[in-house]
C-alpha cells in the first residue's frame, strides 16, 4: 500500500511540475504576443492613411528605389499628366475624395511601397496590411490597376515628391 501511495504522490508531483512549466511557458509566449497586439492596436488608432509605415516597401517588383536629392522637373511633368488622365478620377492631390490624397505621401510610406501599389493595386490589397487597411478606411474602394509601366510609376512617384 505504501508504494501505491508514493507512487501516485510522486507522479502528482511531476504532472504538478509539467504543468507548471507549460503554464509558465504559455504565459511567457503570451506576454510577447500581448506587447505585439498591444502595438498593432496603438497603430490602428490612427487611420490607414495617417499612419507613419516607411519602413514597409510593400509587395511586388519594386524592392529599392534611389531618389536624387534634386527632383527632376521633366519626371514631375510627366507624373503630373499622368496623374490627371489616370488617378485623378479618385483622388484628387489636396483632399481626400473616393480615395486618399497622395499630398504629403512621401512623408507617410517608403517610394517602393507607393510604386508597388501604384504598379500591382490588386497584390497590395491581398498581402500588404497597410494597404488592406486603407481597403477598409475608404469604404471598399479597391483602387483600379491602370496598368502602368514602372516608368509611368516613377513619374507618378516624382510628382507625388512635390506634393508636401
Amino acid at each position: 500500500m505504501k508504494k501505491i501511495i508514493t507512487t501516485v504522490v510522486i507522479l502528482s508531483l511531476i504532472g504538478f511540475i509539467a504543468c507548471n512549466t507549460d503554464t509558465q511557458k504559455a504565459s511567457e509566449e503570451n506576454s510577447g504576443t500581448q506587447v505585439e497586439e498591444n502595438i498593432v492596436e496603438e497603430e490602428a488608432l490612427a487611420p490607414a492613411s495617417e499612419r507613419i509605415t516607411l519602413d514597409n516597401k510593400g509587395v511586388g517588383v519594386i524592392k529599392n528605389i534611389e531618389l536624387a536629392e534634386v527632383i527632376d522637373e521633366e519626371m514631375v511633368k510627366k507624373g503630373m499628366e499622368l496623374f490627371q488622365t489616370n488617378c485623378s478620377a479618385c483622388h484628387k492631390p489636396d483632399k481626400r475624395f473616393i480615395g486618399p490624397s497622395p499630398k504629403g505621401i512621401m512623408k507617410r510610406r517608403s517610394p517602393e511601397w507607393i510604386m508597388n501599389m501604384i504598379l500591382d493595386p490588386q497584390l497590395m490589397v491581398e498581402q500588404d496590411r497597410c494597404a488592406k487597411d486603407l481597403l477598409v478606411e475608404f469604404n471598399g474602394a479597391a483602387m483600379a490597376n491602370q496598368n502602368m509601366t514602372e516608368e509611368q510609376a516613377r513619374h507618378i512617384l516624382e510628382y507625388f515628391r512635390t506634393l508636401e
